[in-house]
C-alpha cells in the first residue's frame, strides 16, 4: 500500500489526501477488513510529511468506525459496520457529502455519477 501513495500540490490538506486515498483503498477492496496498515511513522518516512499529520488522517478515519488502532500492535481496518437502520436516510446523507468534496474538487456530478456506477459494474 505505501507505493501507492502520493500526495498532489492542489490545495487540499494533507491529511485528507492520505485520508481519501485509504479510503479509495478500501472502496477498491485493496484493503479489505482486518487488514493492517502500515505504521503512522512508516507513511510519515515514505511521503516525507510530519507524522502528526498522518495520525491525524489514522484518526479521522478511527473516529469514522473505518479504522481500528489498537496500542502496540498497529492500525487495521475495521470489521464491516452493521447494517444501517434507515438505509435510504444514510445512503442520501453519504451523498449529500460526497457530492459536497466532489464540487469542492471541482468534479462534476455526472462524473462522479458515472465513477460510481462503474464501482457498481465491477462489485460482485
Amino acid at each position: 500500500m505505501l507505493g501507492g501513495l502520493t500526495l498532489q500540490d492542489n490545495g487540499v490538506p494533507i491529511y485528507v489526501q492520505l485520508r481519501e486515498q485509504i479510503l479509495a483503498a478500501i472502496g477498491s477492496g485493496a484493503l479489505t477488513p482486518g487488514a493492517r496498515l502500515p505504521t503512522m511513522r512508516q507513511v510519515a518516512v515514505v511521503l516525507h510529511i510530519d507524522l502528526n499529520t498522518v495520525q491525524r488522517a489514522y484518526a479521522e478515519l478511527e473516529r469514522e468506525g473505518i479504522l481500528t488502532m489498537v496500542q502496540g500492535r498497529g492500525s487495521f481496518v475495521a470489521d464491516a459496520p452493521p447494517p444501517a437502520r434507515n438505509r435510504r436516510a444514510e445512503a442520501r446523507t453519504l451523498a449529500l457529502k460526497v457530492s459536497a468534496q466532489a464540487r469542492a474538487q471541482g468534479i462534476a456530478l455526472e462524473d462522479l455519477t458515472e465513477a460510481l456506477n462503474g464501482l457498481q459494474r465491477r462489485a460482485p
